[in-house]
């Protein structure tokens, strides 16, 4: 396999789970697509204007999820965790058909995307995959909390801090190597809510379908979720998680380095905006294999796929 080569799904996979947001039962099915498809969603509920392409450009709302919307008004919600895994594995090209308006959310992670995926492995083809190359330094600063992004050498690191004052979660900071890292702790870290925070969040007709299966809960010092924590840092792994699969509306994958304090959807989705205003900010480079010692997609993920 080259791993610099673009890159689908040898063969459909099927996920069927309630939507976080809607609490409907959502069925999706993952399509191998060729190259130079990218990746596209599908409402197989609707007849028509069906198609919706993950770009940040297209992101319609970022308030406790990414919802993309396309000019019809045909929106597909919570993409975020998926397309963490389909950046993680090194997947350039599927096809996501989905019966409903949000993908289900499984675990409250990526973990049950990436199993399935790797379990069925890639298909390589010919194609050279294109890059992002960040060449200036762009930050996007909203009252205390801030991300940016600047050039790297080779790599996508992502140094991401939050700060709660609730004692179990309180201030975590992490740092990874997107391309180099064992992404496993990060693909498994599940989203999380405060304990007195989800009364306000039902009563705006989110979190329908969430529960203690697929989110953690936190209630003053303790963690509600039987089994407690799957990784110490998993309340900042998770956000890490939703950066790279915010990152990835951005269509392709990237050479910088990001920081970020308190972010969220929100951040990640304006810092693009703000990246792709500015034609100077950024280059899109076919990568050869031959002209770069690196793989830009995660070697550990790739060598249980191939």
């Amino acid at each position: 396999m080259s791993y610099l080569n673009q890159k689908t799904i040898k063969k459909e996979i099927t996920f069927s789970g309630l939507g976080l947001h809607c609490g409907h039962t959502v069925d999706i099915c993952i399509k191998p697509s060729g190259p130079n498809t990218g990746i596209v969603f599908k409402r197989i509920d609707l007849k028509n204007n069906n198609l919706i392409y993950p770009n940040f450009s297209n992101v319609s709302n970022t308030f406790l999820n990414t919802t993309i919307s396309n000019e019809f008004g045909v929106k597909v919600s919570t993409i975020e965790h998926l397309m963490g895994a389909l950046f993680g594995l090194g997947i350039d090209n599927a096809i996501i058909e989905i019966n409903n308006e949000e993908i289900p959310i499984l675990d409250g992670s990526a973990k049950e995307f990436v199993e399935k995926i790797i379990e069925t492995g890639l298909e390589n083809s010919s194609a050279p995959i294109k890059i992002i190359k960040i060449n200036k330094k762009v930050e996007f600063i909203d009252g205390p909390r801030f991300i940016s992004i600047e050039p790297s050498k080779l790599s996508l690191d992502i140094e991401f801090e939050l700060n709660y004052e609730n004692p179990i979660i309180g201030k975590q900071k992490n740092k990874i190597s997107v391309y180099q890292d064992n992404l496993e702790d990060i693909l498994n870290s599940r989203t999380f809510c405060l304990y007195e925070d989800i009364e306000a969040i039902k009563k705006v007709g989110l979190a329908k379908g969430g529960s203690l299966e697929n989110a953690i809960v936190v209630q003053n010092d303790k963690i509600l979720n039987t089994n407690g924590l799957r990784n110490q840092n998993e309340f900042v792994n998770h956000k890490i998680l939703d950066c790279i699969g915010d990152l990835y509306t951005s269509g392709y994958r990237i050479i910088g380095s990001v920081s970020c304090f308190k972010g969220g959807h929100y951040l990640t989705n304006e810092l693009l905006k703000k990246v792709f205003k500015n034609s100077d900010n950024f280059s899109i480079i076919e990568v050869q294999e031959r002209n770069l010692p690196h793989t830009l997609i995660n070697r550990s993920f790739l060598k249980s796929i191939a």
